[in-house]
């Protein structure tokens, strides 16, 4: 999938395909739940609701996210995404209690399967169509910086294993004749989507606490501003952080003191667009300092362990 095909597929767009692809999976989920009586497909369907309202808070927190700048928010809207990634692991979590509750029930009076054929069909038809989509989101959420677009997508391969293990639970069912493993089937499906909930959750929240930005991306920001050193530049106090689809870095740029306030005006500019270059989308605050002269910091994040290169 090349670049601009990528550019694109807008987050939007993927998550309007994500509801159209939970709506067909809903149907054909139900249908094979309803067609063989399965605990373990009807967990599968109950997920399925789930990614629908997951897909479109999505959607609608993206498009929220993409609001510009304004009075009340002057550095934009970009860590609505957040809110749309915590809530997904939310339903997440409140679907696996749900499914764990409607299986309990199962252990201790087993029912029979019927049609089991049909189920099974319709149950890996919906899995390969999720697979799909959640491939093709995922590398557009990284072509985008997208948090909600992964979670989507972190979603539907949550899906796509639920699917994967209630097909071999009931093939299990129909090797031994033992009706209880389609309920134990789905209460381990129930704890695996439980777990992958509980992840979604905490990321969201380190997000909004204004996490640094990802390893590579710190590595292509210090690698930028060594090609400046041999100016008799000096950095410091780099700190960094992120924000939905935004990156931003802070730093203090020391010049000689003896050059013009021109000059360090034309290289304080420079420096600002190479970070920008190299690293697409970031938002750079540089301080401009008299390399003899260094700032009072009475903020514990600006202690030395903090400085940068």
């Amino acid at each position: 999938m090349s670049p601009t095909t990528l550019q694109a597929l807008t987050p939007q767009r993927m998550l309007l395909a994500s509801v159209g692809v939970a709506v067909i999976t809903i149907t054909l989920k139900t249908a094979a739940w309803y067609i063989t009586g399965s605990v373990g497909l009807l967990s599968d369907a109950m997920e399925s609701f789930v990614n629908l309202a997951s897909a479109l808070f999505g959607l609608a927190m993206v498009t929220i996210a993409q609001r510009p700048a304004d009075d009340d928010h002057p550095y934009g809207h970009h860590k609505a995404e957040y809110f749309s990634s915590g809530f997904e692991g939310a339903l997440i979590i409140g679907a696996a209690a749900a499914i764990i509750w409607a299986a309990a029930g199962r252990i201790l009076n087993p029912q029979p399967l019927e049609k089991m054929g049909w189920g099974l069909a319709l149950a890996v038809g919906s899995s390969a169509l999720n697979g799909l989509l959640a491939w093709v989101m995922f590398r557009v959420a990284r072509a985008h910086r997208s948090i909600a677009l992964e979670a989507d997508a972190r979603h539907l391969v949550t899906d796509v294993w639920t699917s994967a293990g209630v097909v071999v639970g009931i093939g299990a069912v129909i090797a031994t004749g033992w009706l209880w493993l389609d309920a134990v089937v789905a209460i381990g499906v129930a704890l695996n989507i439980l777990w992958e909930g509980g992840l979604l959750v905490w990321r969201s929240s380190q997000g909004l606490m204004d996490e640094a930005v990802e390893p590579e991306v710190l590595a292509e920001i210090e690698k930028t501003l060594q090609a400046f050193k041999p100016r008799a530049v000096r950095v410091d106090h780099l700190i960094t952080r992120r924000s939905g689809q935004r990156r931003y870095v802070d730093l203090h740029l020391h010049m000689p003191a003896n050059m013009s306030l021109g000059k360090a005006a034309a290289l304080r500019t420079q420096v600002e667009e190479a970070l920008v270059a190299a690293v697409p989308g970031l938002r750079a605050t540089i301080q401009l300092l008299p390399s003899d002269v260094e700032p009072l910091q009475d903020d514990e994040i600006d202690r030395p362990g903090d400085q940068g290169p």
